[in-house]
C-alpha cells in the first residue's frame, strides 16, 4: 500500500466517524517556542492549553513534522529521520479511552478490501501505563486482546506531557511484531526493534506541575475536560504494509535512494558506509523540499540554518559517493514527483523550490572550496608547529562558520597525515547545543505569561474588529493588564494594556504595523495607545499609558485611531500588493512573498529570487505599478472559504496561518491576495509609488524598499534639487549628467593611477641602496630595516621581492643565502614582509617562521610560505626590536 493511500484511508476513516479533517499546518511553527513543527499535535496545542476554543469536538489530520536533534544519527541507523508524517485523531472533551482504543483497533485490523489497513490482530501488542487499569480492561475485555500481549510500562515510556505545567496523562502504545528475524520474543518491553511502535494513544486526563525530565513532576489533579491525542507514524506503518526492512525502503524514500544511485553509480546494499550516505541523501533531500515548499529559505539562523545544514549534508554525501557534478536538480525533481501525490502544492510551486535549492547548492560548492583552503591553512600551521592533531576549535570553526561537516574534516585531515581532536570538537558542539537547549527551555515557559490574557478571553470572548469600516466607535473595557497581571483598574501615569469588546484599532500582523490613537471612558479617563497586539488568538490588546483619570473594567469607552497614520499605512499595504504582483509578472512565480512591513508612507517587501533584480527590470516594475494607479482600480475585500479563494487564484503568504474562512483582497483585474490588513478603496488614492532599490537579505531572498504618496513625492522633489545642483556644477543638461560624471570619475581614476605609479617608483628606488647595504650575518646576506611610513603592504611586498632579486644578481649565481626583512608603519600599524632565496631555504631559513617571530614582537600575527610571508601587529614602537629578533634567528640558522 503506497504512502499516499495510507494517508487517504486515515483521513477517510475518521471523517466518516464525525471528525473534522484539518489540513496539515505549515512546518513553520505558529509557536514562538518552536522553530519547526516536531509533532502532530502542535497545531492543536492552543486547544489543549485552553487558549482557544476548538472549532469542533473531533478532528483528524496528517501533519508534516521535522525533528533534527539527532541529525548526526540519520543514516547510521534505519530508525532516525528528520521528516515524517504523523497521522492523528483528536477529541476535545468528546470520546475518551474506550472510543480512542476501539477506533485504533478497527482501522488497523479491518481488511484492506473494506477500507482498513489489514494488519493481523495476533501480531499486535499493546503497552499501557503502570497503574492504568482502565486502559488494560478496555483492551482485554472490550477489544479482546489477550492479557499476555498487554504489557505495563513506566512513566518514561508510557506517560505524556508537554514538558511544562499543563495537561498530561498516561499513554497506550500499539506495537507490531515483525517476527523472529528481528530479535528475541517477549514483547515491546523486551525488544522494541522487533515489536515496533506504530500508534500512540495519549489520554489527557490530568494536570501536571513544575518539574524536569519525563518523570520528575507532580500530578496536581484531574482536568475538567478530558481529551484524546493520538499519533500514528505514517512511515512506520508504510514499512509494515509495504513489507520492507526499514523506513528508507518505503516508497517515498527508496525512489530518492535509487536516483542517488543512478547519479553516483553506487548501489544501495553495496557497503555500510555507502548505505549511510545514500540514506542521508534520501532523508535530507526530502526534508529540504518540504521545508522550502513551506517557505523556509537557507540561512545562518533559526529554521533557515536547519535547512542549510541538512541540504549541505546531503550534497556533501553525494560528493562522498563520487558525484562531481551538481545533483540537487535531479534529487529535488524525484522528491516533488513522489511527495506531490500527497501534497499537490509541491507540484504547483516546483519552479520556486528548484530555484531556492539550486542556489543553495551553488553557494555550498563555493563554500566547500573556501573551507578547503581554510582547512589546508590549519593543517599547515599544525604541521609547522610539530603537531599531529588538528585542534578541536579549528574543526568547530569549519563546522560552525563554513558548514563543513566533521566527517569531511576528519577525512581531509587524515589524507594529510593528521588526526582531529574529536573530543574537543564534541565538547564545543555540546556547549553550543546546551546553550540552545537552555534557551529553548526558557522559551517554553513563555505561555505562562499569557494567563492574564487567556483569563480575559475566557470571560469576554474574542474582540470584534470594526476597523475595516470604522475609524472610531463605542466599546466597553472588558479587561485590564498592569505589570503582566489582570487588574480591576489603572490610574493616571500607569502603563496599561486595555482589552475592549470591540475596536477599530488594527493589531500588528501580516506585515502591517499597528494603529495608534486614544481611548476615552465616560468617566473622563484618557489612554494614549502606542501599540496594538494579539498575544492570544482573538484578543486585541491596546498598549499605552493612562494620561488622565482612572480607567476601570466595565467602563463604557470610545476608541479613536490616528486616521492620518492609518491612511498612510493603508496606502503602503495596497502598494505592497501591487509590487508583489508586478514582481511575479516580471520574474515569475518564484518571486513569492517572504515577508513585508507596511508603515506610514513606506514599505519593504521580501521575495524569493536567486539573483539580484536588474535595474531595468526594477524600473519596469515601478512603471507598471504607477500605470495601475492611473487606471483607478477599485480595491475590494471578500470573505470566502479557502477552497474558493484557491479557485479564484488568490495568493497566500508563506508562514501565515489561515482558517477555513479567509479574507481575499482584490485590486481590479491586477491582484488578488489573502489578506487581513487594511487598504485604500481605489488605487488612485496611492498617488505615487517610488521603488528605492533592492538588496539581498539572505540566500535566495531579496528585499525591495519603497515610498508611497506624499513621501514618494518628497523624495523625488529632493532628487530633483540634487540633479539641478549637479547640472549647474558640470554645466550640462540633466540627461548629460551620467556621461559628464563618468568623465570626471575617469579622469580622477587616471590621476590616482599616476599617483600610485609615482609612489611605487619612489619606493622601488630604495631597492638598490637596501641591497648594497645588506649585512653578512653568519654567511647570510640580510637586508633589513624600516622604510618610510605610509608604505602600503602591497608596495612593501614589491620592494622586498625586488631587493631579493638584486641580492641574487649580486651573488652571481644565487648560491649565497639571502634574506630580506622590511618593515613599514601604515595607518599607525606596523606591517612586515620577509622573503628568502632558495639557498637560504636550503639552510632551513623559512620566511613564514621569521614573520611569525617578527609579528609576535609587534603584538600581532602572520604567516605565509617558506619563500615569502607577511605579518603585522599593533605596536609600531616595537619595529626596531622586531628587526633585531629577525637578525638573531638568521644568525642562529647561519
Amino acid at each position: 500500500m503506497e504512502s499516499a493511500e495510507i494517508r487517504r484511508r486515515w483521513l477517510s476513516f475518521f471523517e466518516e466517524r464525525g471528525h473534522t479533517v484539518v489540513p496539515s499546518a505549515s512546518l513553520i511553527a505558529d509557536d514562538p517556542t518552536l522553530l519547526l513543527v516536531p509533532a502532530g499535535m502542535v497545531p492543536f496545542k492552543p486547544y489543549f492549553l485552553g487558549e482557544v476554543k476548538p472549532p469542533a469536538p473531533r478532528a483528524t489530520s496528517v501533519q508534516k513534522c521535522v525533528r533534527t536533534p539527532d541529525i548526526e544519527e540519520v543514516g547510521k541507523t534505519t530508525r532516525h529521520g528528520t521528516f515524517f508524517q504523523m497521522c492523528g485523531n483528536f477529541s476535545f472533551g468528546d470520546y475518551f479511552k474506550e472510543g480512542a482504543i476501539k477506533y485504533a483497533w478497527e482501522l488497523l485490523t479491518t481488511p484492506v478490501a473494506e477500507g482498513g489497513y489489514g494488519l493481523e490482530p495476533e501480531k499486535l501488542w499493546v503497552t499501557v501505563y503502570l497503574d492504568d487499569d482502565e486502559a488494560e480492561r478496555i483492551w482485554h475485555e472490550v477489544v479482546g486482546v489477550p492479557k499476555e500481549r498487554i504489557q505495563r510500562l513506566g512513566k518514561s515510556e508510557n506517560y505524556w506531557s508537554m514538558g511544562v505545567p499543563g495537561p498530561c496523562g498516561p499513554c497506550s502504545e500499539i506495537n507490531y511484531d515483525r517476527g523472529p528475524e528481528f530479535g528475541i520474543e517477549g514483547g515491546p518491553a523486551v525488544n522494541d526493534e522487533r515489536y515496533v511502535e506504530i500508534w500512540n494513544l495519549v489520554f489527557m486526563q490530568y494536570e501536571r506541575g513544575e518539574g524536569t525530565g519525563k518523570e520528575d513532576f507532580e500530578i496536581l489533579g484531574e482536568l475538567p475536560s478530558k481529551n484524546i491525542d493520538t499519533g500514528l507514524g505514517l512511515e512506520r506503518l508504510a514499512m509494515i504494509l509495504q513489507g520492507v526492512q526499514n523506513m528508507y525502503e518505503t516508497d517515498t524514500l527508496r525512489v530518492v535512494i535509487d536516483k542517488a544511485t543512478d547519479l553516483t553509480g553506487v548501489a544501495y546494499g553495496a557497503g555500510q558506509d555507502t548505505d549511510v550516505s545514500l540514506r542521508v541523501v534520501a532523508d535530507h533531500m526530502r526534508t529540504s523540499v518540504m521545508l522550502i515548499g513551506d517557505g523556509v529559505t537557507p540561512g545562518n539562523e533559526g529554521r533557515g540554518y536547519v535547512l542549510r545544514r541538512i541540504m549541505r549534508r546531503a550534497i556533501r554525501n553525494m560528493r562522498i559517493l563520487g558525484a562531481t557534478d551538481p545533483v540537487v536538480a535531479d534529487l529535488v525533481d524525484v522528491v516533488i514527483k513522489t511527495m506531490g501525490q500527497q501534497y499537490p502544492e509541491l507540484l504547483q510551486d516546483r519552479k520556486r523550490i528548484e530555484t531556492v535549492a539550486l542556489a543553495e547548492e551553488a553557494a555550498f560548492l563555493k563554500t566547500l572550496k573556501a573551507g578547503t583552503n581554510i582547512l589546508d591553512t590549519a593543517v599547515t600551521e599544525t604541521k609547522a608547529a610539530g603537531g599531529k592533531v588538528l585542534a578541536g576549535d579549528k574543526a568547530f570553526l569549519l563546522h560552525d562558520t563554513w558548514g563543513f561537516p566533521i566527517d569531511l574534516t576528519l577525512e581531509m585531515a587524515a589524507e594529510q597525515g593528521l588526526s582531529v581532536d574529536e573530543d574537543g570538537f564534541r565538547r564545543l558542539m555540546k556547549e553550543q547545543r546546551e546553550r540552545a537547549k537552555a534557551d529553548a527551555q526558557a522559551k517554553k515557559h513563555g505561555h505562562a505569561d499569557m494567563s492574564a490574557y487567556r483569563e480575559v478571553a475566557d470571560k469576554s470572548g474574542s474582540t470584534v474588529f470594526t476597523g475595516y469600516t470604522d475609524t472610531d466607535g463605542e466599546s466597553t473595557v472588558v479587561g485590564l493588564v498592569v505589570n503582566g497581571a489582570s487588574a480591576p483598574a489603572a490610574h493616571e501615569g500607569d502603563e496599561v494594556e486595555v482589552v475592549l469588546d470591540r475596536t477599530p484599532f488594527y493589531a500588528e500582523g501580516g506585515g502591517q504595523l499597528a494603529d495608534t490613537g486614544r481611548i476615552k471612558t465616560d468617566t473622563g479617563a484618557v489612554i494614549e495607545v502606542r501599540d496594538v497586539q494579539q498575544p492570544v488568538p482573538g484578543v486585541t490588546v491596546h498598549k499605552g499609558s493612562v494620561q488622565v483619570g482612572e480607567i476601570t473594567v466595565g467602563s463604557p469607552a470610545y476608541a479613536t485611531i490616528d486616521i492620518k497614520r492609518r491612511r498612510a499605512i493603508a496606502r503602503a499595504h495596497s502598494a505592497t500588493h501591487l509590487t508583489h504582483q508586478a514582481l511575479r509578472d516580471a520574474l515569475g512565480p518564484t518571486a513569492a512573498q517572504a515577508g513585508s512591513e507596511n508603515s506610514p508612507g513606506r514599505f519593504r517587501f521580501d521575495f524569493g529570487s536567486p539573483t539580484a533584480v536588474p535595474g531595468t527590470v526594477l524600473t519596469d516594475v515601478e512603471q507598471k505599478i504607477n500605470e495601475v494607479l492611473s487606471r483607478e482600480l477599485d480595491v475590494t475585500a471578500e470573505v470566502m472559504s479557502m477552497d474558493d479563494a484557491k479557485k479564484q487564484g488568490a495568493i497566500a503568504e508563506f508562514g501565515e496561518k489561515y482558517g477555513d474562512r479567509v479574507r481575499v483582497v482584490t485590486i481590479g483585474d491586477f491582484s488578488k491576495e489573502l489578506c487581513g490588513g487594511t487598504h485604500v478603496h481605489n488605487t488612485a488614492q496611492l498617488g505615487l509609488v517610488k521603488l528605492l532599490g533592492e538588496s539581498s537579505i539572505g540566500s535566495g531572498v531579496r528585499r525591495v524598499e519603497a515610498l508611497v504618496g506624499v513621501d514618494a513625492y518628497n523624495f523625488l522633489a529632493r532628487e530633483h534639487t540634487v540633479v539641478s545642483q549637479l547640472t549647474e556644477l558640470v554645466k550640462g543638461r540633466p540627461e548629460e549628467l551620467p556621461e559628464k560624471v563618468s568623465g570626471v570619475l575617469a579622469k580622477l581614476k587616471e590621476a590616482e593611477k599616476q599617483i600610485e605609479q609615482f609612489r611605487a617608483e619612489k619606493v622601488l628606488q630604495a631597492a638598490a641602496g637596501l641591497a648594497e647595504g645588506a649585512k653578512n650575518v653568519g654567511g647570510v646576506a640580510l637586508a633589513s630595516g624600516q622604510v618610510p611610513d605610509g608604505t602600503s603592504a602591497d608596495d612593501l611586498r614589491k620592494l622586498v621581492l625586488d631587493v631579493r632579486g638584486r641580492l641574487d644578481q649580486m651573488s652571481g649565481a644565487s648560491d649565497r643565502p639571502a634574506v630580506v626583512a622590511l618593515f613599514s608603519v601604515a595607518n599607525g600599524r606596523p606591517v612586515t614582509v620577509i622573503a628568502t632565496n632558495e639557498a637560504a631555504r636550503e639552510r632551513g631559513i623559512k620566511a613564514g617562521e621569521l614573520v611569525r617571530t617578527a609579528a609576535k614582537t609587534l603584538g600581532g600575527g602572520g604567516g605565509g610560505k617558506p619563500d615569502v610571508a607577511q605579518g603585522g601587529g599593533q605596536n609600531a614602537a616595537a619595529v626596531p626590536e622586531a628587526i633585531e629578533a629577525v637578525e638573531r634567528l638568521v644568525a642562529q640558522a647561519g
